[in-house]
């Protein structure tokens, strides 16, 4: 199928190529990897640190996550014991690994009581070495669950980089998403935010829903610019398999493609910068703030389950789930392994040098500032359009420009959820296409 064919088809939404390959690509290792194996030769002097908190007050319907909504019993507790053993036994395979970032997400990670919270902050200094007042920290919340204590907690910890989920200011989207929601919550809570002193506040916000019209969308748009946040994320609604939305019959005329232009006008008018199709920016703000990490060739350390573990040869995970019955049997699992077990790959995708590279191209590429061909062929020893010579549909197309750089037009970057998944290779799109959902 040619690019023009392919990526200016019926939808420019495919699929969120946020990371390469695909979380459902990934397959059983056997026999497991151990992980002092994995790591001998790989650099760990400038790792990324995530830790995942699987847990919501309740699971919106948009959601596709590995999360599990209001757990019962003790669930909370013993994860956040479990997750400290494991971090054990990563470290103990891995002495001399030394974190450049820290991320804490989920679900949502401010689900947690205070003391919970607490411990889970611990794991990261106490256990896997994070010193997070000298590098960038940051973390996933809910205008539900982000109390002032709680916030006053992550502040003083060093988080410095707080992503609000608000999705809407208008209620009535709000519930057609299936996300509950009082507009006066969300404002409450960004105040505290501010009143904390958070560096970086960013906001999530949600488009293309069933009923939701282009004023209401831009109104929200503009009522996130009210409070200046650093960063904003604009997210196209997918409906997916086993969500509150998938299970569910839908049909509705899809405006994610004039929202979208609708509403990067409005941001860049107001000053923000693009990154990315759907992060926007306040100009004065750096990424590489704190030391240097490269998303393209640094590994990544991935605590608890659904979160993913990244190095050159191997990226790794437990199981993946989206319905209840499936997240409730893995999150089971996991608060019942044995400790031993954590010290060892057993679910990832092996990466082999062709895929490497198609990583590199394809997380460079869906970036506003593009793919720099020099360093490339540094890299890898040869040009990247020598080493996917389909690359000259895209140019040929206009939705990609070429000189030093490869970027993505104004047309290519609205396409970025179709140029991404037609990058996939035959082999991760196989996988994929096998992937049984539950």
């Amino acid at each position: 199928m040619s690019a023009p064919a392919a990526v200016l088809g019926t939808t420019p939404y495919v699929a969120y190529a946020y990371s390469y390959p695909h979380k459902t690509s990934y397959q059983p290792l056997d026999p497991p990897r151990p992980l002092r194996d994995v790591w001998l030769h790989e650099r760990q002097e400038s790792l990324f640190l995530y830790l995942h908190v699987p847990f919501c007050e309740f699971r919106c319907g948009f959601c596709n996550l590995f999360t599990f909504a209001n757990p019962a019993g003790d669930w909370t507790k013993r994860y956040v014991a479990q997750i400290r053993h494991e971090a054990e036994q990563v470290r103990q395979a891995l002495p001399d690994a030394s974190f450049t970032r820290l991320a804490i997400g989920g679900g949502t990670p401010t689900f947690l009581e205070v003391d919970e919270l607490s411990k889970l902050l611990q794991v990261a200094t106490e256990v896997m070495g994070a010193q997070p007042k000298q590098i960038p920290v940051s973390i996933e919340a809910s205008p539900a669950t982000a109390t002032s204590e709680k916030l006053s907690l992550l502040r003083e910890f060093g988080v410095d980089r707080l992503s609000l989920g608000v999705q809407t200011f208008d209620e009535r989207d709000s519930r057609s998403i299936g996300r509950p929601q009082r507009t006066c919550d969300v404002e409450q809570t960004i105040a505290h935010v501010r009143a904390i002193g958070f560096p970086v506040l960013n906001l999530d916000l949600i488009y293309g829903g069933e009923g939701q019209t282009m004023q209401a969308w831009l109104d929200s748009v503009k009522a996130a610019i009210q409070y200046q946040p650093e960063e904003l994320y604009l997210y196209p609604l997918y409906v997916r398999e086993l969500t509150g939305l998938g299970s569910k019959p839908h049909s509705w005329p899809d405006q994610r493609l004039p929202m979208y232009r609708e509403a990067r006008e409005v941001l860049l008018s107001s000053g923000y910068e693009q990154v990315s199709l759907r992060m926007f920016r306040k100009p004065q703000m750096s990424n590489d703030e704190g030391p240097v990490y490269c998303c393209q060739s640094d590994g990544m350390i991935g605590l608890g389950p659904g979160a993913r573990s990244y190095c050159s040869t191997l990226h790794y995970s437990t199981e993946y789930a989206v319905g209840k019955s499936g997240v409730a049997a893995i999150l089971s699992d996991y608060l019942d392994r044995p400790v031993a077990d954590f010290n060892s790959a057993r679910h990832g995708f092996v990466l082999d040098d062709e895929e490497r590279e198609r990583r590199y191209l394809i997380l460079s590429l869906l970036q506003v500032s593009g793919l720099d061909r020099s360093d490339y062929v540094t890299r890898f020893g040869r040009d990247v359009v020598e080493a996917f010579p389909h690359l000259r549909e895209l140019i040929s197309s206009g939705l990609v420009e070429e000189d030093r750089y490869l970027r993505l037009t104004t047309t290519g970057l609205e396409l970025s959820d179709a140029i991404g998944p037609w990058l996939y290779s035959s082999r991760v799109q196989r996988l994929m296409e096998s992937y049984t959902w539950h």
